[in-house]
């Protein structure tokens, strides 16, 4: 088992929250690992296109385009290493933070979400522990989820075929086995974006007059 945090080495406020990040999990006995970012400056659309994935989906107005596609990026590079080590991998953005024990074996099929949705409405999964995804159709945040070598797969060949923002990539429409651990152990707590415009915050829950678009 590993577990990577996706972290913009150039931009202080990400290795700060990634530093969060590791030091809450840390206390629950995670060894949390800083992963490298892909930026806007590593030129992520061609890095989409040399790869064959379909990069239409991420014309949008609720982030910037490029900004988009590498966030994307970060995370299908982890999904590769996943299939390629042939391990399982927990997943998180630089804004998670671990409030729970995440348990080391979690028996579920092939992705699942563990982070409390970070925007919007959502429902409330029914039971604890391993739930269909439950609180939107769609992942509530791609800050925290773990990951099998053979759902990675599935989610690097449907990249080819049509790709969009991560969370709603993950959606029960084209990964009907998509899961979600709760209570979730995992919260976003953020307070600036590199993804998203105005548009795209305005429904984020710790959205307010200080959160900064970087």
């Amino acid at each position: 088992m590993k577990h990577h945090v996706i972290t913009i080495r150039s931009i202080g406020q990400s290795v700060g929250s990634a530093g969060r990040c590791i030091n809450s999990g840390k206390r629950f006995g995670l060894d949390i690992k800083m992963f490298d970012a892909i930026t806007p400056s590593d030129n992520p659309v061609d890095m989409a296109l040399d790869l064959g994935i379909n990069v239409q989906g991420f014309r949008e107005i609720y982030s910037r385009y490029d900004n988009c596609v590498a966030a994307f990026m970060s995370h299908f590079t982890l999904w590769s290493m996943c299939l390629e080590q042939k391990e399982e991998f927990t997943i998180f953005e630089h804004d998670a933070y671990i409030v729970n024990e995440i348990p080391e074996d979690i028996p579920y099929k092939e992705v699942i979400s563990l982070g409390k949705p970070s925007y919007g409405k959502w429902n409330n999964p029914k039971t604890f522990g391993v739930n269909p995804l439950t609180s939107k159709r769609y992942f509530p945040g791609a800050h925290a989820y773990r990951i099998r070598p053979r759902g990675a797969e599935k989610l690097i060949e449907q990249a080819k075929i049509y790709a969009k923002p991560t969370d709603v990539y993950l959606h029960t429409d084209t990964f009907p086995l998509l899961q979600e651990y709760y209570p979730w152990p995992v919260e976003a707590k953020d307070t600036f974006t590199t993804i998203q415009k105005t548009e795209g915050c305005l429904a984020k829950h710790n959205y307010n007059d200080a959160y900064k678009i970087i």
